[in-house]
């Protein structure tokens, strides 16, 4: 399986993708729009709250092709951030009181810069999440240090495994993908990630493997440790369900699968203001790889940067005009409200 982008598929550009959302049909009516939502709960315009967590994709390149990636991530995607830009992240970062700085990807280990950024976000004492694939660490040799590497500098470890079984894992991520992450999961915790007298944090990501929404977390995580611990003697801390949003490869899979409105309208049905409330690009500031800003990972998918007289470039931050700013929001941010609500740091509500 290729990227969007390499297949030349309609889906890779991303005006296209928008067309899809702005014009989307259920059931013979217009789905409402997303604003009105908003609107209805006093959420309108959608504004920032205090800016906590500086989330930085550090390229589009990565080791799998799994065939929901909403960042359309593969070994064919050479996007890769450089150094430079690394350093104006930096610059920002020490300007501000950010605790928190999520790196992610594509497999953002695979940059060649990956280990230096870490570094030097531990250097100005902020907490770095790392969104590790699991495979990766096990992919070649000059990986197999990562789990020491994140342990030195107390990285948080954030890894995708769609479910404890290898049939639905490798369904969704590739074939041999679960027994990988299987080794790369015991080579965590080998160095403490998990563990219960460990400050060493690993948690799983779920997201369904399907068009329909997850499932209680709070139950998920039970079932994942009794699972995983009994079968493979692996322990983590914490599960984190996501709700797949209709962007990339999984609106391609939503739209050839033909649940697209289906999978929509159960968005909506599902909307819940109170996660509204709570979505993470009020607390968040997302950087492409090319250094451009964005409200969320999602957002910046789509290439909707952040709106009005805010800067557009990590270059140019300024904290005070980021505050001072609407967020942007479309038809796909009914995936962060549904149910229980959906964050990168899991269920909201």
């Amino acid at each position: 399986m290729k990227s969007l982008q390499a297949r030349h598929a309609p889906l890779s550009d991303t005006g296209y993708q928008l067309t899809v959302l702005t014009e989307a049909e259920a059931a013979g009516a217009r789905l409402p729009a997303f604003g009105q939502k908003l609107r209805e709960a006093g959420l309108l315009p959608l504004r920032p709250t205090a800016l906590q967590t500086m989330q930085i994709n550090v390229g589009r390149m990565c080791n799998q092709v799994c065939k929901h990636c909403h960042v359309d991530a593969g070994p064919d995607r050479k996007e890769i951030m450089t150094r430079e830009t690394m350093q104006q992240c930096l610059d920002a970062l020490a300007q501000t009181d950010i605790a928190v700085v999520d790196l992610t990807g594509g497999a953002p280990e695979m940059n060649p810069d990956f280990r230096w950024l870490v570094e030097q976000i531990s250097a100005l004492g902020r907490r770095t999440i790392v969104r590790c694939n699991l495979t990766i660490i096990v992919a070649n040799k000059k990986y197999y240090d990562l789990p020491e590497f994140f342990a030195r500098h107390n990285v948080m470890v954030v890894s995708s495994l769609p479910h404890f079984s290898a049939g639905r894992t490798d369904a969704q991520r590739g074939e041999g993908v679960f027994e990988k992450s299987i080794r790369a999961l015991k080579m965590l915790n080998a160095v403490g990630y998990g563990q219960p007298d460990s400050d060493l944090t690993l948690d799983l990501v779920y997201n369904p493997s399907g068009a329909f929404l997850p499932g209680s977390q709070a139950s998920l995580e039970r079932e994942f440790k009794q699972r995983l611990g009994r079968e493979f003697g692996i322990v983590f801390n914490n599960l984190l369900t996501i709700t797949n949003l209709p962007v990339s490869r999984f609106l391609e899979y939503l739209l050839e699968s033909g649940n697209y409105e289906k999978y929509m309208q159960q968005l909506v049905d599902a909307y819940n203001p109170t996660a509204a409330a709570n979505v993470m690009c009020r607390s968040t500031l997302s950087v492409g790889w090319d250094g451009q800003l964005y409200d969320c990972d999602f957002n910046q998918q789509l290439d909707l940067l952040v709106s009005g007289t805010a800067p557009k470039h990590i270059r140019d931050f300024d904290a005070g005009l980021l505050q001072d700013r609407n967020i942007v929001i479309n038809q796909h941010c009914y995936g962060c409200t549904a149910g229980a609500g959906s964050s990168c740091g899991g269920a909201t509500t």
